[in-house]
């Protein structure tokens, strides 16, 4: 399966994809194409330098949403991609490009949805004093953060977090999980059934 990763900042989880991809890690998934929206970011960098196909379409030079997501779309069809992973990935995806790639977008978000969806996911979660954290991968809809969850892990709050311990420890559990989940994509082991997503086990 050819995978088209999406990013617009500095790419942590796009070099999770890339070191699970050098180390044979993600099965029959293959990174095709890393597009970012930001001129100059991080993500365009580590996917350069992994040898990774790269594009830019940068948002803002289009006057709608609709018309970055065009862009967008001939970019990544021009790639043979046939999963849409947002790793980092600032940007709000209209119907046009979801209806393209149906049950095909997935994201990172660091945070157990539905709590804490938005921007600073890690420090809402620190500010409302809950006990457990985390991060989820799921199908992208239209709304923020929305869409059946495909799989999370919890995180826990410790006695002597600050927001930013808290932060790196999710981001840490992000690289995990995140490639687990392309490689369960790509095995076709992962079954949508309305809001309820099913994920078969690795065969031995």
């Amino acid at each position: 399966m050819k995978v088209g990763v999406l990013a617009s900042g500095s790419g942590t989880n796009l070099q999770a994809l890339l070191d699970a991809a050098a180390g044979g890690r993600l099965g029959p998934a293959r990174l095709a194409a890393v597009g970012v929206n930001v001129p100059g970011c991080g993500a365009l960098a580590r996917a350069q330098a992994a040898g990774v196909p790269t594009f830019v379409v940068n948002h803002r030079d289009f006057p709608s949403r609709e018309q970055f997501d065009v862009a967008l779309l001939a970019a990544l069809r021009a790639h043979g991609c046939e999963l849409i992973v947002l790793a980092g990935f600032m940007r709000i995806l209209t119907p046009l490009f979801l209806d393209a790639f149906a049950e095909r977008v997935i994201n990172i978000h660091p945070s157990l949805l539905p709590a804490f969806p938005g921007v600073d996911a890690q420090g809402q979660a620190f500010r409302a004093g809950v006990k457990v954290a985390g991060c989820t991968v799921h199908f992208v809809e239209a709304g923020v953060d929305s869409g059946p969850i495909i799989a999370q892990v919890a995180v826990p709050v410790l006695d002597d977090d600050d927001a930013s311990a808290l932060r790196a420890r999710i981001l840490a559990e992000e690289h995990k999980i995140l490639p687990a989940v392309v490689r369960a994509m790509a095995e076709g082991r992962v079954h949508a059934d309305g809001c309820h997503v099913h994920i078969r086990p690795t065969p031995p």
